[in-house]
């Protein structure tokens, strides 16, 4: 009886851990893809993004990752208006964020790195360096287990994580299938590679005579079209890295608003009018929008103010607090400087 029951036991551990063993794979050739683009759009390496997602959510067997479709454990913060769900982590029923998508937990993850303050050096590493990436995670306090850093470094390394730092999002799925050989029989693999070959050819469509009205339907493609072209604009977005402290800001691509802005990076628009200092709710092409709060000074002494510069103008330029930037300058506020006007950025202009 006791051989039979060590027999079953061994059974049992030996099928867990080669399901363990096949989930951590699977979640890679399924979401290697995500990782890559996220590292395009905001220079986290694949690699760190990756092992990140396979740790939090075990392989993807965690309720958080199955349930809630959070793959990096970001707690709700009070910024967060979306849905939410209760789980035990450090403290009992704690408030964790659920999304619709996958997806979105990977660029709420990126998000989440790049806005925060404590995480800024890390976008001056080299984005290939992985082991620099997972030691500066550890120091800027993502994580409490003083083992992290080389957890991630071993999921990096066991899987070879960091063969997808040197891919791209048009290439990703390929650097899988080399990665993956066996996957060239998984037709719902392939038929992402070669949508072509795999994708049945539709049905001749059926002919259906409809009253036509040419103003209703050109109203109709534009709006489309604006719908459309609006997504694009959004997702061509990157957060920069600004001189001034490593402050993280974005340069408008086309006009838009700060809902869309608000929505796009979840932060709340009051918030974002009251850190860039704005009047209105209009935001122009090549605007400065800043995602966290300006620094009373700048990184250089002084700047000279160029024709139809107002004071604003450079406060974004420099991103520095309008008012601070005023004071140090003895201006009233709305006072507009003068061309060739030499503007003080750092310490208060001498008395005349």
């Amino acid at each position: 009886m006791k051989r039979l029951f060590l027999l079953v036991s061994l059974l049992v551990l030996s099928k867990f851990s080669a399901q363990t063993w096949a989930t951590e794979d699977q979640y890679i050739q399924k979401f290697a893809k995500y990782a890559v683009e996220e590292m395009e759009k905001y220079r986290i390496p694949a690699s760190i993004t990756l092992a990140q997602g396979l740790l939090e959510t075990g392989g993807g067997q965690s309720r958080l990752a199955l349930e809630g479709k959070n793959h990096f454990g970001i707690k709700c913060k009070e910024d967060w208006t979306g849905k939410t769900m209760k789980h035990t982590d450090d403290a009992p029923n704690e408030c964790f964020r659920v999304y619709d998508d996958p997806r979105q937990s990977y660029e709420d993850h990126s998000i989440f790195l790049s806005t925060r303050k404590y995480y800024a050096n890390l976008f001056n590493l080299d984005m290939k360096d992985y082991k620099a990436w997972a030691t500066g995670l550890k120091k800027a306090g993502y994580a409490t287990n003083p083992r992290y850093a080389s957890i991630l470094i071993g999921k990096i390394e066991k899987y070879r994580l960091y063969e997808f730092d040197n891919t791209s999002s048009k290439e990703v799925l390929y650097a899988v299938l080399k990665m993956y050989p066996n996957l060239k029989d998984d037709r719902a693999f392939m038929a992402q590679l070669e949508p072509e070959k795999y994708t049945k050819k539709a049905k001749d469509p059926v002919i259906i005579e409809v009253p036509y009205k040419q103003t209703s339907y050109a109203q109709q493609q534009k709006r489309v079209e604006r719908i459309k072209t609006k997504a694009e604009m959004l997702n061509s977005i990157l957060i920069k890295s600004h001189p001034n402290d490593g402050l993280k800001y974005i340069v408008i691509p086309e006009d838009t608003n700060i809902e869309a802005i608000a929505k796009k990076f979840k932060i709340s628009e009051s918030k974002l009018i009251k850190w860039n200092e704005l009047e209105g709710d209009v935001l122009h092409k090549n605007d400065i929008v800043f995602l966290e709060s300006k620094n009373s000074a700048g990184n250089t002494a002084t700047y000279k103010a160029e024709a139809g510069e107002d004071m604003h103008d450079i406060a974004q330029k420099f991103g520095i607090k309008l008012n601070k930037l005023y004071a140090k300058n003895r201006m009233d506020e709305g006072q507009k400087p003068s061309v060739g006007q030499l503007i003080y950025l750092i310490d208060k202009k001498p008395r005349n």
